[in-house]
Formats: C-alpha cells, sequence, structure tokens
C-alpha cells in the first residue's frame, strides 16, 4: 500500500500551481490570502523557495525557531547585500521593483561586524533621547491638524487620510524638517513605496536629506538628526544620509502599515467594538497575525552549508516570514500562556528594530486620539471588499473607508483641506518638475502654518 504523503497543492490562483516553480510571493492572489500560501510552504520544511518579484529568487525562513536561529547567527549569515550573488551575476533585473528595498546601501542595515556596532549605537543612542511625552504631545497635534481636514466631512479614508501621513509628520517633526525640505521628504518616501516615480522619489527623498544634514551642520537643534551627528560614532555626512534616509524611510513605511493593519482590527473584531481601551491588546494582536512587515530581514550564507535540512550556497538571498513564523503551531502554547510579545514583527537578533518603544508609542497614541475624537467612526464598506497591496514584504491595505458622525474642528488655525494628494505623494500643485518644490505649499509646510495660525 502507498502510504507517502501526497505532494502539497498550491493555493487556488497560485501561478505556481502543478507547475513546480518557486511560490510567487507578489500579486494579488498573494495580497488577498497570504495565510494560505504560508501554509502551502510549510510543506517544504522550515525553509521554501520562493520568487520575491519576476526573475528575483530566495529562500524563505516560515518556521519560528529557524528565523530566530538564521537572525542570531550573524557570523554565519551576513547583512551586506554586496555579498548577493544573483545580483552580482546578472540574474537580478536592476530595475526589478524590489532592488531598492534589497541592494546595498551605507547604513546599519546593509553593515556587519564593527561597522555595524557602530552605526547603529548611534542611532540606538539617539533614539533612546526621545522625551516620550514631547513625542506623545506632538503625535496629538499631528493627529487633530489631520482629523481637521476630513472630519467635518463625516467620512474618510482612514489610511490615506490619516495612517499613511502621520508617521511622515512626526518624523518629520523628530528629525527637525523645516518646510521645504519636509516637503520633499514626503514626496520621496511616498513615492519610493508607492513605486510611483520610484526612482525619481529616491533622488528627491535622498537630496532632501542631504539638505538636512548640511543645515544642522551649521544650525543643530533638539531633534534626532542633530544627536545623531554629536554622537561619538562621528559619522560622515555621507553616512548621516545613508542612516537618516533609512530611519525615514525604512520606519515611516512599517509605522503606517501598523496604523493601517491596527484600525482594521479594531474596525473589523467584535472583541474591541468598544474602542480606545483595548487599543493595547489590538496592536499586539496585529502584530502577531498581521504584522507590517511580513516578509523582510534579508540575510546571505557567508559561505556554502547545510541550514535546515537543505544546502545553501555563499550569496543566497535569505528572507524571515515573520508573518509565518509568528502563526506556525510551535507558537500557539507561548502565545496562549500569555507571552504576547514573543511573536518576531519587529525582527530578531542583532539587527532587530532599534525604535519599536517610539513606534509602539506613536500607534497607541494616535489611534487613542483619532477615537477620542471620533468615538462612533466604523467601516463604511463590507469587510470583504477591502483589497491589499500586493509586495512580497508588507502587508498593507490600499484603502480603509471609515464613517463617522461629523466633528467640528478643534479650534485651531485653518481647517479648510489642503490641495489632495496625488499618486506620487506630492500635492496637486506641487508637480514642477515632480520634486515637491511647486507654487503651492506641500503637506509638512500647510501644517506648519496650521501650527501658527
Amino acid at each position: 500500500m502507498d502510504t507517502q504523503t501526497p505532494a502539497p497543492v498550491p493555493p487556488p490562483g497560485c501561478p505556481a500551481h502543478g507547475s513546480g516553480a518557486r511560490v510567487p510571493l507578489h500579486g494579488p492572489e498573494f495580497a488577498a490570502d497570504p495565510q494560505a500560501y504560508y501554509a502551502y510552504l510549510r510543506h517544504y520544511g522550515p525553509t521554501a523557495p520562493v520568487e520575491l518579484a519576476p526573475g528575483v529568487d530566495a529562500t524563505l525562513v516560515t518556521d519560528y525557531a529557524t528565523a530566530l536561529q538564521l537572525l542570531q547567527d550573524s557570523a554565519s549569515f551576513r547583512k551586506d547585500a554586496r555579498l548577493w550573488r544573483d545580483f552580482n551575476e546578472g540574474r537580478v533585473p536592476r530595475d526589478s521593483p524590489v532592488v531598492p528595498l534589497l541592494a546595498y546601501r551605507q547604513n546599519c542595515m546593509f553593515s556587519d561586524g564593527g561597522e555595524h556596532l557602530r552605526l547603529r549605537q548611534a542611532i540606538t543612542d539617539s533614539m533612546a533621547r526621545i522625551d516620550s511625552q514631547r513625542l506623545a504631545r506632538n503625535t496629538e497635534r499631528i493627529s487633530d491638524y489631520l482629523i481637521s481636514q476630513f472630519g467635518s466631512r463625516g467620512s474618510a479614508d482612514l489610511l490615506g487620510d490619516y495612517a499613511k501621513q502621520l508617521p511622515l509628520f512626526v518624523f518629520n517633526e523628530l528629525f527637525g524638517c523645516p518646510a521645504g525640505i519636509g516637503d520633499r521628504v514626503l514626496f520621496g518616501i511616498t513615492g519610493m513605496f508607492d513605486g510611483v516615480n520610484a526612482e525619481k522619489a529616491t533622488a528627491v527623498l535622498f537630496g532632501a536629506v542631504q539638505e538636512l544634514v548640511t543645515l544642522k551642520r551649521s544650525r543643530p537643534g533638539d531633534d534626532v538628526t542633530s544627536w545623531l551627528m554629536q554622537h561619538h560614532a562621528k559619522l560622515s555626512d555621507e553616512e548621516m544620509v545613508h542612516q537618516l534616509a533609512l530611519l525615514l524611510g525604512a520606519g515611516a513605511e512599517p509605522l503606517r502599515n501598523l496604523l493601517g493593519n491596527t484600525l482594521h482590527r479594531l474596525l473589523t473584531d467584535d472583541r474591541y467594538a468598544d474602542g480606545g481601551g483595548l487599543i493595547d491588546e489590538a496592536l499586539d494582536d496585529t502584530l502577531w497575525d498581521n504584522p507590517p512587515m511580513s516578509n523582510y530581514a534579508p540575510h546571505y550564507p557567508a559561505k556554502d552549508m547545510e541550514f535546515a535540512g537543505e544546502k545553501v550556497r555563499a550569496g543566497d538571498l535569505m528572507l524571515v516570514s515573520f508573518a509565518a513564523a509568528n502563526s506556525g503551531l510551535a507558537l500557539t502554547a507561548a502565545r496562549t500562556a500569555g507571552s504576547n510579545r514573543s511573536h518576531l514583527a519587529w525582527s530578531a537578533g542583532l539587527h532587530g528594530c532599534p525604535s519599536k518603544e517610539p513606534a509602539r508609542h506613536i500607534t497607541v497614541t494616535a489611534l487613542e486620539h483619532l477615537f477620542n475624537r471620533l468615538p462612533d467612526v466604523e467601516l463604511a464598506v463590507p469587510e470583504d471588499s477591502l483589497t491589499w497591496r500586493p509586495g512580497p514584504f508588507n502587508r498593507a491595505l490600499a484603502t480603509l473607508p471609515a464613517r463617522f458622525t461629523p466633528v467640528p474642528p478643534s479650534g485651531r488655525g485653518d481647517t479648510r483641506p489642503g490641495p489632495a494628494p496625488t499618486a506620487s505623494g506630492a500635492q496637486s500643485g506641487d508637480q514642477n518638475g515632480g520634486d515637491g518644490k511647486g507654487e503651492r505649499k506641500g503637506r509638512w509646510s500647510q501644517f506648519l502654518s496650521w501650527l501658527t495660525s
């Protein structure tokens, strides 16, 4: 009698169905039901062959214990993307949409050893200087401003109108961006992650950050940029630019998704129907079940080896699936026992997220303030009509339509809505050269004017 276990069947709609090909983590099918894909991938064992984009292959770690082993073994697995063999040998298209988030940059994310320690320590020491009460006040007034733009309408896209913009505004405040520079930072980050003129947007972001570095060298302030400059690591201007671009870009997108995904949980799960008092719990459940960065932490084996029962070659691209590792059976007991923060949403090891406490603080403050101002907010469409943005790395909604009883302005400044953001993240009047330098004020300039009016 044949007792062999039947081969796993890919999820419906998966292009790998019946082909034996690598499992694609891009396209609407994966975005619609990633857990079905992770369940299928687990049949390969702790690691599985995946495709991040056409022509970009990787090995995805889906098991919690195996993920920890990789994340904590910095001798065997390196972060320096210059080791990426497929990219170096020309098998990865240089214009692939995933390359900007994987290619080497001179920052702590893509460094190892002593260099990583020096760059990361500058970040962790500077972020530790953030005053939590000041951060809460800044988050609340930014929340007030954003709500003032849509509150009187009684409806909003809580993703585009709130969750997407609030982290960018908070980061501009934290890093001491003046009006013109802040407008271009917002334009650059939004364009990079939305994939609209991404190359141009990246150039705008780096140009704006370079200007910020030059400004703070001559006029330091009470902000993260100045603290980084004053750190004993003595970062060069080039290192400053790459560190700041990492903090602004890699910080804003996951925080946007964390806000959006937690809002989704609060508005669609009956357990959180009374809103504010359960925000902490909803946030932790989101980090477990719907982490904002679902698959990332690129690593490269330092040499040919066997890992988790499979042979890997030096320079292979390996990613960790935080979402799959969090939802595996091995974690059920820990979560049931009350270890509610043993998930991998913040990664782990030497390269774990250096700013998880500020990110958590911003998220809780922003959501509490939103529910205080809009206590009867509810989803305006059926939950099953919501769509998720395609992509191998993020778990992010496309929109989150909501309705609520209209609220009057909070009493500060002109609350008339500014120009609507375009797909590239600039204002409708900010299209001179596509760099956020148009005749009308950008979003950050409008906010600063609102504060002083």
